[in-house]
Parts: C-alpha cells; sequence; structure tokens
C-alpha cells in the first residue's frame, strides 16, 4: 500500500490505547540495498525517506513522539566511505527539512555524544534545536553517536562528581534523579520498540528507558516499513497486557 493512504487512524485501533512514545531501531538499509544490487547507501538514503513518511504517519495518527537510532557508537567501525556518507546524509536531511519540520510544528531533539560528529553537523543540530525549542505538535528524538551503557557512564561520572563536591548524598540518589542525568532527561520513556529487519537484541539503545517498553520485532527491512507495518505494530501493541508486575486486571 502506498505511503501516502491511510491518512486517518484505522478504524480497529483505539485512539485511547495509543502509545505516547514509539522508539526505533532503524535497520536494514544496507540489506534492502545489496538484495536489489544497490550500492549500500542507496538504501540509506531510502531509509531517510521512510523516516519522513513515518514521522507523517505519527502526526496523523496522534502518537506524539518518536525516537529513532539513527548511528550508533558502534557503527564507527563501518567502513570510512559508508561512514561519511552518513556523516553527510544526516547534515544534507537537516538542512533540506528543517523548514518544513519547524513549520509543522517539530520540536527536534538529539541524544548522544555529539561532540564527536563532523562540526558542521554539530552546527546544523544546534541551530535545528534551537529553532525547534518551542514546537510542541511533535517531538522527534534522533539518537546520533549514541550507545546506552556509555550514556549511563556518563550519568554515573556526573553524579560522581557532585558527591565529590558535597551537592549529592549518595542515600538519596532515586531511580527519578538517575534519569535525570541521561541523555533522555526530558524525554518520557518509549512505550514501545519497533525493530525492524527481525534482529531480536536491543543493540546499546535506550537501555535504561525500555525496561517496560513492549517490543515488536518484524522481518520488514526499514526501507520497505510504510503505514501498513506500522499499523501491525500499533495493533500488536494494543493486543499486549501491560502489567508492569502487576498482576493482569482481567
Amino acid at each position: 500500500m502506498p505511503l501516502s493512504d491511510w491518512q486517518l487512524l484505522p478504524p480497529d485501533l483505539d485512539p485511547q490505547r495509543l502509545p505516547n512514545h514509539v522508539a526505533v531501531i532503524m535497520d536494514g538499509n544496507g540489506r534492502w540495498a545489496q538484495q536489489r544490487g544497490f550500492p549500500r547507501m542507496m538504501g540509506h538514503r531510502r531509509g531517510v525517506r521512510t523516516l519522513k513518511a513515518l514521522v507523517r504517519c505519527c502526526q496523523d495518527w496522534g502518537i506524539p513522539s518518536l525516537t529513532v537510532y539513527a548511528f550508533s557508537t558502534e557503527n564507527w567501525q563501518r567502513p570510512l566511505e559508508e561512514v561519511n556518507f552518513l556523516m553527510q546524509l544526516f547534515e544534507q536531511m537537516l538542512w533540506q527539512e528543517l523548514a518544513v519540520m519547524h513549520q509543522q510544528g517539530v520540536h527536534l531533539q538529539f541524544i548522544g555524544d555529539n561532540s564527536s560528529l563532523p562540526p558542521s553537523l554539530q552546527a546544523i543540530m544546534d541551530y535545528a534545536r534551537q529553532t525547534t525549542a518551542g514546537n510542541r505538535s511533535f517531538y522527534l528524538n534522533v539518537a546520533l553517536n549514541y550507545g546506552s551503557r556509555q550514556e549511563i557512564v556518563r550519568a554515573c561520572q556526573a553524579m560522581g562528581r557532585q558527591i565529590q563536591g558535597g551537592q549529592l548524598n549518595p542515600d538519596e540518589i532515586t531511580e527519578n534523579s538517575f534519569a535525570q542525568h541521561l541523555d533522555t532527561a526530558a524525554i518520557a520513556d518509549p512505550d514501545l520498540l519497533i525493530r525492524t529487519s527481525g534482529e531480536l537484541r536491543l543493540s546499546n539503545f535506550l537501555l535504561w528507558q525500555l525496561a517496560y517498553a513492549e517490543i515488536y520485532s518484524t522481518p520488514i527491512l526499514w526501507p520497505d516499513f510504510d503505514r501498513v507495518e506500522f499499523y501491525r505494530a500499533l495493533l500488536a501493541y494494543q493486543r499486549r497486557d501491560r502489567r508492569f508486575g502487576r498482576l493482569s486486571s482481567s
């Protein structure tokens, strides 16, 4: 089904039981391209189009927040040509799409260690963050050079410095206070994690934040993930009994 179809929420989805925050591991761009005899870079370009369509779908269907895993700390191990292409693609996408996202009320945030990214990319990220800071219609969080273990270590280091400086009592540390030192301090935890390409692992993504998220894996490669596939993920989510450690209410 074309990406432009299903603009309205499908009638068998309960608008009162949609996830407030969806996280996505966008996996399979390279495999999608290789299966078609294309360079891997073409898969990444197609993946950008899929992301744009998903943002539009979330807005159409009333899902207020989306976090996507764009580039992990481990992705630096890929061939230099591919890494450089991805950095240029991220920068190009931000320049091209920022005006439209701002007009649509998108609040754009980035998580991860941005200090290792190319200076020109850091500059447009800062500009995008500042430009959209007042928007409240939709929240798009992009994980760039992100690794959850590294994020947790940074949070521990920050709290350790506060303890050394006498600003923090170790006995007063709580889950909430620890979460405030994570990259996602201003972002609610995801309700649903979607991973494409059939993989069944978190890959160092939001390890703390996904503690109670429902997980949906699909064999569909990311460039082929459309509104029909998103509908299937949401339908599976609404069939789950989210007990959070309690007994079922049924």
